[in-house]
Order: structure tokens, then C-alpha cells, then sequence
């Protein structure tokens, strides 16, 4: 399969403290690379830094420019933004109302919808919004920052089965950011642990044994592993 991102010995520091240190590893075409690790373990630094936004030492070598990405919690709580409409937010895309239609009832919104404001939404609502706003271009990869964060439980299963669907449609290469390690059973091909430094890389059934967690979340951690419907 064909490489995506390498990125080769990685280095990133806020006010001379290591963020991440010496990270190496390579997304190929079609995969879900779920990146997992504690809070503070760099892993939206790391998202940042693969978007060119953060300084970094090291290589990042992208072979593709089609590549979107879904902002972190602190968008999706709507904090200090703009009020903005739905069909606003879309516009800055520069697509066509017809392509805005389709995008909006892919992800299961009626377009009644585009005429609302972001804070008439549901955080249900809003954070399919956003995901139709960043697969509206169709991208070839698409980096997430804990979509389904501040999302019920329920929720958080339809949004990770709807990023599901794309991927099957569209064969879109995934980097996701997650704390739930159920998820990474029923949705990554590889995992990425990161505490810093990359403590583990591979198909999950390989590299997540209760030891390795450990290592990576510092106490003992349970999880079951969880087939997909079919």
C-alpha cells in the first residue's frame, strides 16, 4: 500500500520543555491510525505539528495536499466564535449550494439546517456539521481531534460509525486523536501510542497488551474488545 505521511525522528518543544520527542512512524493510504496516550501526552500538539501550524525538528513528508482536518473540543464547545449561520460556514469552502445539500444530508442533517445558527445546534448536530465541512472537498486524509468529544454515549457511537461509513466510501486515510479504547477495537488498523515519545506502534491486536498500557496510562486498564456489527 501506498505511504501517505512519514514522519522521521520528530521533535517538539514549548519554552525548552520536550512536548514530543524523537517520534518516528507512517500512515499508509486507506488506513485509521488511532493515536492514543494520557492528557498531556502531545497528541493534538502532534496533529497541530503535522499540519505545519508548530515548530518542529524532524521530518514530516506528506504525498498528498488533499488533506482536512477536524478542530478540537474547543471548537466544538463554540467558544468565542463568530454567529455565523450554517450556509455561512460552509460558503468559506466555495462550493455549491447543490454540493452543500448533499454533504449536509450524507451526514444525516436535513437542510433545513443550514439556515440555523451555530448555537441554535445540538452538539449532536453541531459536530456533524462539522464533520460534513471537513469531508465536503472530499480529502484524501482527515485528522481528528477527539470528534466525539462532550458528546453522549449514544452519540459518540453514531458520529464513529459515520466517520466509519466515509472510510468505507471513500477510502480515507484517518489519523484520529481518542481516549476511548474501545474504538480503536472497532475502527483503527494501527495504533500510535504516544506519551511524549511513541511507546507503541502497530495493529492494536499486536501492540495493546494490559503491559503496554500500563506503560502508556501509568495504572492497571481494563477494556474489552468489541467486534463491529455487520
Amino acid at each position: 500500500m501506498d505511504i501517505v505521511l512519514e514522519v522521521k525522528n520528530l521533535n517538539v518543544s514549548f519554552n525548552n520543555e520536550a512536548v514530543i520527542k524523537d517520534l518516528s512512524f507512517d500512515v499508509k493510504k486507506s488506513e485509521v491510525l488511532v493515536i492514543l496516550g494520557p492528557n498531556g501526552a502531545g497528541k493534538t500538539t502532534l496533529l497541530r505539528t503535522l499540519l505545519g501550524i508548530v515548530p518542529h525538528t524532524g521530518e514530516i513528508i506528506w504525498r498528498t495536499k488533499n488533506i482536512s482536518y477536524l478542530p478540537p473540543q474547543e471548537f466544538v464547545q463554540r467558544k468565542n466564535m463568530p454567529p455565523l449561520s450554517v450556509l455561512e460556514f460552509f460558503k468559506i469552502k466555495n462550493d455549491s449550494l447543490k454540493r452543500i445539500k448533499e454533504i449536509i444530508n450524507m451526514v444525516g442533517l436535513d437542510k433545513s439546517i443550514l439556515n440555523k445558527e451555530f448555537y441554535n445546534l445540538s452538539t449532536g448536530q453541531f459536530q456533524r456539521m462539522l464533520i460534513a465541512w471537513a469531508l465536503i472537498n472530499k480529502p484524501e486524509v482527515l485528522l481528528l481531534d477527539e470528534p466525539a468529544s462532550g458528546i453522549d454515549i449514544g452519540g459518540e457511537e453514531t458520529i464513529y460509525s459515520l466517520l466509519h461509513k466515509f472510510w468505507e466510501k471513500w477510502g480515507i486515510t484517518i489519523l484520529m486523536v481518542t481516549h476511548d479504547l474501545n474504538i480503536v477495537w472497532e475502527h483503527a488498523t494501527n495504533v500510535l501510542c504516544l506519551n511524549k515519545r511513541g511507546l507503541c506502534y502497530g495493529p492494536p491486536e499486536k501492540v495493546l497488551a494490559p503491559k503496554r498500557l500500563k506503560e502508556l496510562y501509568g495504572v492497571g486498564i481494563k477494556f474489552y474488545k468489541h467486534k463491529v456489527k455487520k
